[in-house]
């Protein structure tokens, strides 16, 4: 599951201690073997689940990507993203 949405300012004030990841335009496949939360900062991007289900992400999303998911990442513009992994 990816559950995408606007974060409130207690979640936002926990975000801003998180790593950052930067990425430029790309597309990659990603398994992810934990489930991750992060906080995009810049950028615009498509994640499309193995099942076809697409989400497009933008500057100001909080995403939560569940574990055993494989996803499509389609970065159309250059992601800087807090991240992090549970």
């Amino acid at each position: 599951m990816i559950n995408v949405e606007k974060p409130n300012a207690t979640q936002l004030a926990e975000v801003t201690q998180w790593p950052i990841w930067e990425k430029e335009p790309s597309s990659f496949d990603w398994d992810y073997t934990e489930k991750e939360v992060f906080y995009i900062l810049e950028g615009r991007a498509n994640l499309t689940s193995k099942c076809g289900i697409s989400q497009s992400l933008e500057a100001g999303d909080l995403v939560t990507v569940e574990h055993g998911i494989e996803v499509l990442w389609e970065i159309t513009d250059a992601i800087r993203k807090h991240y992090k992994f549970f």
